[in-house]
């Protein structure tokens, strides 16, 4: 676990094999990261049949740089690269322009819930053509724009990771990250089972436990519980009565862990979760550094992961060990 700098959680780079390094020099980091975590979840799977992302950054950052470039020189030599990678679309295109991919491509920007959207989007192309295959993922970084409006939304002092969740105040260490991952409806050799994505915007507690209570009826298996609360839980003592109303919907049993040390808060930050969801399911376990509460299950049949973004945007995923 790698500290913060500067109040920000940035995410470690890997060397960047299997992008030419004309294109890769000309890249954004947040194409970087998309592109190569794209790269590597392709490269011993069959060619998707389509490409779908989600992010709130994606290619913000230069698009501020080519307006940016507007005013400094008068709207004259202008660097064309800034405005190539300056649409939403950036990560999703680049992917499928290095694949020739020429399959369904599409980013979502709903900014606390896109990857949600996006996953939601999966499954539905997935019960259309049940035989497909399609790479899911999302991607933000840390643009300098965004760590810098206002709304309180990143902590005054520069504290540690490791005592996140002892402070008593508004906001959360600003964070990124990029996660892929190749879905399809075939059980074999499954990591684990994204059973149901659901999301709401509301800021009442009421209606949050009403949604969720809705949500694990219609979707866990009749007699079954869930056996670990993955929660995005984030150091911002605003958001705690959310994180609570979920806690307290779960049985005596069930381990409550968080995760947002590692990777800092970001709009799709959930991606991140599930990530971690398959490696607890798969190979792992529980690590013991993301824990807050130890549960009785001898093994995560069922993992619920629970997010809330700014206040308004809350998000659940149900995962499952494959059937």
């Amino acid at each position: 676990m790698h500290a913060p700098v500067d109040k920000r959680l940035n995410a470690v780079e890997p060397v960047y094999d299997g992008i030419p390094p004309g294109v890769l020099r000309r890249m954004s980091k947040l194409v970087r990261m998309g592109v190569a975590a794209a790269m590597n979840t392709l490269q011993n799977n069959p060619v998707p049949d389509g490409i779908i992302m989600g992010s709130l950054n994606t290619g913000k950052e230069d698009a501020v740089k080519f307006l940016n470039q507007i005013i400094d020189y008068e709207e004259g030599m202008l660097t064309p690269m800034n405005f190539v990678q300056s649409t939403p679309n950036a990560v999703a295109a680049q992917v499928a322009l290095l694949t020739r991919n020429h399959g369904y491509n599409i980013s979502h920007l709903h900014v606390g819930v896109a990857f949600e959207m996006a996953a939601i989007d999966a499954g539905m192309m997935l019960q259309e053509n049940p035989s497909h295959h399609y790479l899911l993922g999302a991607v933000d970084d840390m643009a300098s724009y965004y760590f810098d409006e206002k709304g309180g939304w990143h902590k005054d002092a520069d504290i540690s990771n490791n005592v996140l969740y002892d402070t008593n105040s508004a906001g959360s260490i600003a964070g990124e990250g990029a996660a892929m991952f190749f879905v399809n409806n075939d059980p074999v050799a499954a990591l684990a089972k994204l059973v149901a994505v659901d999301t709401l915007h509301d800021t009442d507690e009421a209606v949050l436990k009403e949604k969720l209570d809705a949500f694990l009826t219609k979707y866990l298996p009749a007699g079954e519980t869930i056996d670990l609360l993955l929660s995005g839980e984030n150091g911002d003592n605003r958001l705690d009565k959310y994180y609570g109303v979920c806690e307290s919907a779960m049985n005596e049993g069930t381990a409550i862990a968080r995760f947002k040390h590692l990777c800092g808060e970001y709009a799709t930050a959930s991606s991140f979760a599930l990530w971690l969801c398959c490696n607890v399911i798969s190979t792992i376990g529980l690590p013991g550094y993301l824990i807050k509460k130890s549960g009785t299950a001898k093994a995560y049949r069922n993992i619920l992961i629970y997010n809330n973004y700014q206040l308004l945007q809350h998000s659940f995923m149900l995962v499952s060990i494959p059937d």
